[in-house]
């Protein structure tokens, strides 16, 4: 049975059951591609949570260091308002994807500010605009990213 924390949040108990039944996996390029269509780079499944727990300390790293404001990643819990779209809220994040290739630094990730069981989907976006990666929603909430995904 996999671990239902990443990062002191609760995955959404849907996830883990994909998980334990080992279904969490990607559905296919051209999927995602009709999911996410402004998506541009190649996806990977973070599959399980000692690797979502790892991959995610990357956000620290991004949130943490003030010349890298170009990923828009911050700590709500250093504001004093609360952090909203395009940016993400690290203390309330965990990567479920990340791209295939070193460096491209795409990520999808649970985002709680909207929901603690069923978290909304969010990607990073570096094609609209290539000052800033901005922040978007894939799907307002996990199961509705599982369900468009055909999981």
């Amino acid at each position: 049975m996999a671990p239902s924390t990443v990062r002191g949040l609760a995955l959404p108990a849907l996830l883990t059951s994909l998980i334990d039944r080992g279904l969490w996996h990607h559905p296919g390029d051209e999927v995602l591609a009709r999911v996410i269509p402004w998506f541009k780079d190649p996806l990977r499944f973070v599959p399980n949570p000692p690797q979502m727990e790892y991959t995610s300390r990357s956000m620290d790293m991004f949130a943490d260091d003030p010349h890298c404001a170009f990923f828009r990643q911050a700590r709500g819990s250093r504001g004093v308002a609360p952090l909203e779209l395009p940016w993400l809220d690290v203390d309330q994040a965990v990567l479920i994807a990340t791209t295939r290739n070193p460096g491209d630094d795409g990520a999808l990730a649970l985002d709680y500010r909207t929901h603690p069981s069923d978290p909304r989907v969010v990607g990073s976006d570096f094609w609209t605009d290539a000052a800033l990666c901005r922040w978007r929603v894939v799907a307002t909430s996990f199961s509705g990213f599982v369900a468009s995904l055909g999981l």
